[in-house]
């Protein structure tokens, strides 16, 4: 056998067991998933997934913009109180790790329903909720205590933006707590359904969205607004 005999058979033979080769067949003759488009149409859980992740990115779009108008504004203070005398570090320390933490349980929840563990499943989502709203009680605490010292949304341009991105976001986390107790009474209700699983999957990439945006905020807000 000549060497280009030989090396064209070992070329077809790699051809013929490569996974990713084009129009690829399984072992009954029809054609297998290679992940390079060649096995049909994707599954309902990667296309809800998918349309879920367009949402998220049109949502990080208008963050966007909240965070470029408090970075114009965050010096026009009009004479009145600036971050400096408004912020607490320490309670936004405590927020900080109430949200990163209920992103911890909700993981543990996800896992949990890979398992198709029911009681486990709803442990750590409720625990999840209880950390999300011990973190919205605290805003609202704050957000009380700066109207009351005449630091409301109207006081200053500075003012108006802080209460605009960071309103916003908490109104996102007041959001998907109820989204988090209806996911609890379905699950509870229907079990671990294809369709349930999905929504619970969407809700996990909302609840960590918010927790990418919220150390943002945390980073560019309150530790540079705080700092001399």
């Amino acid at each position: 056998m000549s060497d280009h005999a030989f090396t064209s058979d070992i070329s077809a033979d790699r051809q013929t067991r490569n996974p990713y080769r084009l129009n690829r067949t399984g072992s009954h003759g029809a054609r297998s998933a290679t992940g390079h488009g060649q096995g049909g149409p994707a599954s309902k859980f990667v296309t809800v997934a998918y349309g879920f992740w367009i949402f998220l990115l049109s949502d990080i779009i208008m963050f966007s913009a909240f965070f470029a108008a408090y970075a114009v504004l965050a010096k026009a203070t009009a004479g009145g109180p600036t971050g400096k005398d408004l912020f607490e570090p320490t309670r936004v320390a405590v927020q900080t790790g109430l949200l990163l933490s209920s992103s911890f349980t909700g993981g543990l929840a996800t896992l949990a329903s890979h398992r198709r563990s029911m009681a486990a499943t709803q442990f750590w989502l409720l625990i999840t909720g209880l950390l999300g709203a011990a973190f919205l009680l605290l805003e609202v605490q704050e957000f009380a205590a700066m109207a009351g010292e005449q630091a409301g949304p109207s006081r200053s341009a500075f003012l108006s933006a802080f209460f605009a991105l960071v309103g916003c976001h908490g109104t996102h986390v007041a959001l998907g707590l109820l989204w988090l107790g209806t996911m609890m009474a379905q699950l509870w209700v229907k079990g671990f359904r294809p369709d349930i699983l999905r929504r619970l999957h969407c809700f996990g990439l909302f609840w960590h969205a918010l927790d990418i945006i919220w150390v943002a905020i945390f980073t560019l807000v309150y530790l540079l607004g705080a700092s001399p």
